[in-house]
């Protein structure tokens, strides 16, 4: 919604009634044309050029100080439908070394990226977050029994690996969720490709670079390229072309040990999924009067939307067609 803004009052509010008769006031073309656009009445003002001359700096004085004096309106201008929206520039911070010792470490390249794009990201998207966990047990044994054929290849079988091939499953059900907001036109903007980012954590910050047209290439082959990638991305190897493009993101922090988290959208991207490290817990099956407490390996997960684009519905739809996806892996490499 837009801000309520403190509205200037009209020109007639800030013309005084007139006093009597005078004759022409003495004023450049420049100076009447000024105080027509600010709607004030050269005979209330007072001159300070020679021989009563009437200069503009007196019909801007005239002008502001009618303003202050004028009581102004809150209400919702016209434009405010379309005016951007502007934020409270931060304060300056306190001196903290008046309370001890402090050192100060220069905000290197790709931080201030990262610092950036997130603050960009928070300030114009109005993030929602779903959460859920997704039963990996069967997926778990078919990559175990499957990563030494794909390591022999030069590829790593991760988990990010089959999140790749159900977010593009998901993106080809729900495409909203392949998507960008023009807030100038007024237009969403749906793309027919599925090139996706992978946040990869280096010495030097997070960095995400794109794996291109996930949608034709096959677990084995997505698992050279994005091991290929991040181990370029890690040495800073990669190019900037390689960081563009994407449509969707996943973030994993399973690896670090990460359980829920909330992650930030990737903007203009309107959803990114979050992966945390799956642990063995007890799951119960079955009814309440027939049911069994069997032990699964359980992974959570987040989905974060942009809500001017999407609602918890479609979170709820698209966190299912991944959960499914990654619950069985038959399905998964036979359907997608």
């Amino acid at each position: 919604p837009a801000r309520l803004e403190a509205v200037a009052p009209s020109a007639q509010a800030i013309q005084p009634a007139p006093s009597g008769e005078r004759g022409p006031i003495p004023a450049s073309p420049a100076t009447r044309k000024l105080a027509r656009e600010l709607g004030v009445d050269l005979s209330q003002v007072s001159p300070s050029g020679p021989g009563g001359l009437v200069t503009a700096e007196d019909v801007r004085a005239f002008a502001g100080k009618a303003k202050e004096e004028a009581k102004p309106a809150a209400v919702l201008p016209p434009e405010a439908k379309s005016a951007p929206l502007t934020f409270v520039a931060a304060p300056p911070l306190p001196d903290f070394a008046k309370w001890g010792p402090v050192e100060r470490v220069p905000v290197r390249s790709i931080r201030r990226a990262t610092a950036k794009q997130m603050a960009l990201s928070w300030s114009q998207i109005p993030h929602v977050n779903s959460q859920g966990t997704v039963d990996i047990t069967k997926l778990e044994a078919f990559r175990r029994q499957n990563k030494a054929r794909v390591e022999a290849k030069g590829g790593k079988l991760t988990l990010t690996v089959f999140a790749l091939k159900a977010v593009v499953a998901a993106l080809k059900a729900y495409p909203r969720f392949n998507a960008s907001l023009d807030t100038q036109s007024g237009e969403i903007i749906l793309k027919h490709y599925y090139h996706i980012g992978v946040a990869v954590n280096t010495d030097d910050g997070l960095i995400v670079p794109v794996i291109r047209d996930v949608d034709h290439k096959s677990i084995v082959e997505l698992s050279i390229e994005l091991n290929d990638l991040v181990q370029r991305t890690r040495t800073r190897k990669v190019t900037l072309e390689e960081m563009k493009g994407g449509v969707f993101t996943i973030t994993n922090v399973g690896p670090m040990g990460g359980s829920f988290f909330a992650p930030i959208i990737n903007y203009p991207e309107v959803a990114i999924l979050g992966l945390g490290g799956a642990r063995l817990q007890p799951l119960v099956r079955g009814t309440e009067e027939d049911y069994e407490i069997v032990p699964r390996l359980l992974m959570p997960v987040v989905l974060t939307i942009d809500h001017r684009v999407l609602d918890g519905a479609d979170a709820m739809l698209f966190m299912k067609v991944i959960s499914d996806a990654l619950e069985d892996p038959e399905e998964l490499l036979i359907n997608i």
